[in-house]
């Protein structure tokens, strides 16, 4: 080394004299969905004090800020609003449950007496999620919804059934893409056509399915058209 040239390189070296420090405290953990892994994580909720520090040294304190979380994969900060999106594990339960609660409003509307029906909403339910659904299961459910609510079939979509709908499809329509909604109405639209044109009790659940989806009326009826078209 020559003389003198280690003792330059530290002198170009800027000083900070003042700057900020956050110290955080966790508040909270859980799991989540990270945007920045792209996946499911662990994660950690803070809440911090800055303080302004002078060679380093916290001096005086600047406030409070958060609160953020923490992935514990990837350590980025993120806003506390990314916790209203559902986990990938309670996306797909959302996304099972709601397909189920479709499958059996429509049946519940329709009735269970043809086979037809009961297999393409059996095959529609497995294919969401419940791998062990049966066709014999479905129509026990729906006769055990009938005989606790005393609905009976082919009459128009009572309020207990569209309180049913939306409580399972609000929470979720708000996480899918236009086409990811209208993949769910046209799922009900084939179990309710699986045995022939629809009824108007049919028509009314999947007009307010459509409604729970946050579809618009004119978007439900062209789809409903659609589903009778085959592909």
């Amino acid at each position: 080394m020559l003389p003198g040239r280690g003792l330059k390189s530290r002198a170009v070296r800027p000083v900070r004299l003042l700057g900020t420090r956050t110290a955080w405290t966790t508040v909270g953990d859980g799991e989540f969905f990270c945007p920045g892994c792209g996946g499911d994580r662990n994660y950690q909720r803070l809440t911090g004090r800055r303080r302004f520090t002078f060679l380093g040294v916290p001096v005086v304190p600047r406030g409070e800020t958060g609160p953020v979380v923490e992935c514990a994969a990837c350590r980025r900060h993120f806003g506390a609003d990314v916790l209203d999106h559902p986990t990938t594990t309670r996306f797909s339960a959302m996304l099972r449950d709601a397909v189920h609660t479709v499958a059996l409003a429509v049946l519940a509307a329709g009735g269970t007496g043809s086979r037809t029906v009961l297999e393409t909403a059996a095959a529609s339910v497995r294919a969401a999620g419940f791998d062990d659904c049966t066709e014999d299961q479905l129509s026990a459910l729906v006769d055990a919804l009938a005989a606790d609510t005393g609905r009976v079939y082919d009459r128009p979509c009572g309020a207990g059934l569209a309180i049913e709908l939306h409580e399972a499809l609000d929470p979720l329509a708000a996480h899918l893409a236009p086409a990811g909604r209208e993949s769910i109405l046209l799922q009900g639209a084939r179990i309710a056509l699986a045995d022939g044109p629809y009824t108007p009790a049919e028509r009314e659940v999947l007009t307010t399915v459509g409604s729970a989806l946050t579809i618009c009326a004119d978007d439900v009826a062209r789809l409903l058209v659609a589903a009778r078209t085959p592909s």
